[in-house]
């Protein structure tokens, strides 16, 4: 199914996951963070704003239900670590990071919804360094869209979808977007 507004230029629109693909790959991602994680209770779930603190708590979830334990959550904010911000139209939306302290011990779990040329992981593992050392860090992502511009690789993803640099993938969650949970491909 295409949705395609020649009247008004919007980008065509590809649908690439529903509610329930989501949730499946969601709950597939928090198994493999279960099994790559001995020590649960250490580990953090750190959402990049917006859609990345919605994932982490769904993650969060999904932990509980299936080890029984309660992961903290946090929120890692990007906005002043991004090395792009003089090249962008507008100046990004900050937001307040709250990390649970101290990290020293645990392993992080950077959380988000698109993966891409990893400049924004980047800037999160900066974002993280100022307030402390943690043991680990990981990545976790709904969608890889690969053109990775740095050497960094997601540790878990929900879906890996190549894409053209033209392309976009667009994230809609419910509890954010108040839009039905969907992924979608837009072309110009």
């Amino acid at each position: 199914m295409k949705h395609d507004d020649k009247t008004t230029g919007s980008p065509a629109r590809t649908p690439i996951m529903d509610a329930e693909a989501i949730r499946r790959a969601l709950r597939r991602i928090a198994h493999e963070i279960i099994e790559q994680n001995a020590d649960l209770k250490s580990v953090v779930l750190a959402g990049v704003p917006l859609r990345g603190i919605e994932i982490a708590r769904r993650l969060a979830e999904f932990i509980r239900e299936v080890s029984k334990i309660g992961l903290e959550i946090g929120t890692i904010d990007v906005a002043m670590h991004r090395d792009d911000i003089g090249k962008r139209a507008e100046l990004p939306m900050v937001h307040a990071s709250k990390l649970p302290l101290p990290l020293e011990h645990r392993t992080v779990v950077i959380v988000d919804d698109v993966f891409f040329t990893g400049r924004t992981a980047r800037a999160a593992l900066d974002a993280i360094s100022s307030f402390g050392r943690p043991a680990r860090i990981q990545l976790a992502a709904l969608v890889d869209r690969g053109h990775r511009e740095l050497p960094i690789r997601a540790d878990y993803v929900g879906k890996n979808l190549p894409t053209a640099t033209r392309e976009e993938i667009q994230v809609r969650l419910e509890q954010v977007d108040n839009e039905p949970d969907a992924v979608w491909l837009l072309k110009e």
